[in-house]
């Protein structure tokens, strides 16, 4: 097979409708533009959201909310989820990822306090909540911000 022979499949590809070619074509003379008018000028037309000068919607409805750029997003996980750890192991945001639990490391690991944990683990991670720490210490484990 050489580059000359190929050919699209039939019926996938649709020939181009050359506008303004004559009146034979079916498009010919003013080419699907109609007579005069905004529309028939080149760079005719109206910007996006325009109504024809009434009050445009994105203008009539109320601005809201606020997004702060500062703010942090954690990956965050629950005590619970380190029991699948084996006792004395170190979970850190790299062992997480790899192992499922978090998808994207984010601005750092946030680790909450639903649930219980009965491994002694050693945890890193940004952020503990208090009932975190508590937990992963009465567990046998450490709790280390990094």
């Amino acid at each position: 097979m050489k580059l000359h022979e190929l050919s699209p499949a039939a019926g996938s590809a649709k020939a181009a409708w050359r506008k303004g070619r004559g009146p034979g074509s079916g498009n010919g003379k003013t080419a699907g533009k109609g007579h005069k008018g905004q529309n028939a000028r080149s760079g005719g037309g109206v910007r996006p959201g325009f109504e024809g000068g009434q009050l445009p919607l994105y203008r009539k409805l109320p601005k809201r909310g606020f997004n702060n750029k500062f703010a942090k997003e954690y990956a965050t996980i629950n005590v619970s989820d380190l029991n699948r750890f084996n006792n004395g192991e170190t979970v850190n945001l790299e062992t997480l990822v790899n192992c499922g639990l978090v998808r994207k490391e984010l601005d750092g690991l946030k680790v909450l306090g639903n649930g219980n944990v009965n491994v002694a683990v050693t945890v890193e991670a940004k952020v503990f909540s208090a009932t975190a720490k508590e937990k992963i210490e009465a567990a046998g484990g450490k709790a280390e911000v990094k």
